[in-house]
């Protein structure tokens, strides 16, 4: 676990992330879960490593608030709260550029395709596509999710094919027989 390279992305996002009206902090806990699974599933490893556990509105990692205050505190973020329509959205502004020196172009690339996937989505939005995961939906509340749930899938959303299906009756019947 890279709590610099958690700190530097967490830069990245709220950076890159200035002119998304909708980025705030429930949106940011969302941007920093989808690149660090994605990450896991697509290179084999999470971006930051960092713990991320199931809350009501999706999951989020569990250092975020006390490395947050650290980076107030350090003057490499603030956290202003403003009226998002009608709802409070505290949101991260950097004040600084973010050091991208233990960043592959790999994980970059990734950052940018996960925020350009999700730009345009709402809080409320990114929170119901963070549902949809099967580790989100498996993990008990304020339980950590384990990275390799993210090549676990929901089989109403995505169903076994027939090839599947089959190797899974030979593993059965080798197990029964």
């Amino acid at each position: 676990m890279s709590d610099l390279k958690f700190r530097e992305l967490i830069v990245y996002l709220a950076r890159r992330s200035e002119g998304d009206p909708n980025f705030g902090a429930t949106k940011l806990n969302k941007l920093l879960f989808f690149c660090d699974f994605l990450a896991f599933r697509q290179l084999g490893r999470a971006i930051t490593g960092q713990r991320y556990f199931k809350l009501e509105f999706g999951p989020a990692p569990r250092a975020l608030k006390p490395v947050l205050r650290e980076m107030e505190e350090s003057g490499d973020c603030i956290t202003v709260e403003r009226n998002h329509f009608g709802h409070l959205q505290r949101r991260v502004i950097a004040r600084r550029e973010p050091d991208l020196a233990g960043f592959t172009a790999e994980e970059i690339a990734l950052v940018e395709r996960v925020l350009s996937e999700l730009w345009s989505n709402t809080a409320e939005e990114v929170s119901a596509l963070s549902h949809r995961f099967v580790g989100w939906q498996a993990a008990d509340f304020q339980e950590d999710i384990p990275y390799s749930t993210v090549f676990l899938v929901d089989p109403k959303t995505c169903p076994p094919t027939e090839d599947e299906l089959q190797y899974g009756r030979e593993l059965a019947s080798q197990l029964d027989g």
